[in-house]
């Protein structure tokens, strides 16, 4: 007999990284007090009480029981059109947006409407790694553009053009940055347009984390009033963050109509349509819990400045980029690979860390902390823990 064979391109990859990560966590003695988990990027807070009791009566409506729209309730995408439409001073409406379930199957749906298996999507080195997965289940080459700690993990349109080679069909971008927390420029995202334009291929702008901007940054870009963004521009976001609600999976595409269209037939094939109690819950939410967003935002804010002064001088350790929810840390152990390190990091001092080689080959000096998990106080726990460390 013949044992059936499983698809290469799924049993090549490695194993979830966060779960690997928690699992080292588990073999921490306590002897520093409580774990202190900044590996997955979660809402260090709860919901606020309204968008609960929206989720509850619209899960418990039966008006919302049954399959829903494709590209996501109308009432949803009306709003959140009229949101980016606000935010960036573009003219947006729900025809331009598709609702997934969660950003990831957002980047799925843009990876599959514009390149096929055999052709390349470009990301940055260091990446977030499920992109590089998603395009790796797919057959889909990845190719990369590097970004140095010279500039800030912020790429330049040298190294973009750098990357561009025969059968490259998009360039995803992921900013304020997973993993760095790098934040990318108005200036510097319209030149990478331009050169995306120039050669005829597609970016897709990952702006999961763009509500957890400094206070006052204003508009992240001005891509969306460029005459003819349409035929170049695929923005992804996530719900999940802003909302606090991360285990109720829902994400937007804003894009072309055509696009828009294309990618329904996607997902009429993955999910036929997002989660629709949701949709109807962050309707009501997106106009009345600004304020309450906005609160969120500074929270965060401080959050970064206490991981900010708790590097500081902190025995070789080196925070070499921060923002909106991540810090890219430099260790202070050349010998050791970061795998090494936040293994004994967890096991030894109580803290959940993501090894940089996760986000790509050569990145074992480095560390990235998603220190929105935790607030300002536990932050600061975590000079005491590191300034003893050694391995």
């Amino acid at each position: 007999m013949t044992a059936a064979v499983l698809n290469p391109l799924v049993t090549r990859l490695s194993p979830p990284p966060i779960p690997a990560v928690q699992a080292w966590g588990r073999a921490y003695a306590g002897g520093h007090g409580p774990l202190i988990d900044l590996s997955q990027a979660v809402p260090g807070y709860p919901p606020h009480p309204d968008m609960l009791r929206w989720l509850g009566e619209a899960a418990s409506s039966v008006a919302y029981a049954n399959y829903g729209p494709i590209e996501g309730e109308t009432v949803l995408r009306d709003a959140y059109g009229a949101h980016v439409s606000a935010l960036y001073g573009a003219g947006i409406s729900g025809r331009n947006v598709h609702i997934t379930s969660g950003c990831n199957q957002a980047f799925i749906c843009a990876a599959m409407v514009v390149a096929a298996a055999g052709e390349t999507v470009l990301v940055t080195d260091p990446f977030y790694f499920n992109h590089e997965t998603t395009l790796s289940m797919l057959g889909i080459r990845t190719g990369f553009v590097a970004c140095g700690a010279e500039d800030g993990f912020v790429p330049t349109v040298q190294a973009v053009e750098e990357a561009l080679v025969p059968g490259v069909r998009a360039l995803a971008l992921v900013t304020p940055n997973n993993p760095t927390g790098a934040v990318y420029s108005p200036d510097r995202l319209r030149a990478i347009f331009e050169v995306c334009r120039k050669h005829g291929i597609w970016l897709i702008l990952d702006e999961t984390y763009r509500d957890f901007l400094a206070d006052g940054a204003g508009a992240p870009h001005g891509l969306f009033n460029e005459s003819g963004w349409e035929d170049n521009l695929i923005q992804l976001y996530s719900f999940s963050k802003s909302f606090c609600i991360p285990g109720h999976r829902l994400g937007a595409v804003t894009a072309g109509e055509t696009v828009v269209a294309e990618i329904a037939k996607i997902m009429d094939n993955l999910q036929i349509c997002a989660p629709r109690a949701p949709q109807i819950a962050v309707a009501h939410a997106l106009p009345a819990l600004s304020d309450w967003r906005a609160a969120n935002r500074l929270e965060i804010e401080t959050r970064a400045q206490a991981l900010r002064e708790t590097m500081a001088g902190l025995g070789g350790w080196k925070l070499e980029a921060i923002g909106a929810y991540f810090a890219f840390v430099r260790h202070p152990f050349p010998n050791k690979t970061s795998v090494e390190v936040a293994e004994q990091l967890a096991r030894q001092a109580g803290i959940l860390a993501i090894p940089g080689e996760y986000f790509g080959a050569g990145h074992t000096q480095f560390l990235r902390f998603a220190f929105a998990n935790a607030d300002a106080a536990t932050i600061r726990q975590l000079r005491g823990r590191m300034i003893d460390f050694s391995i």
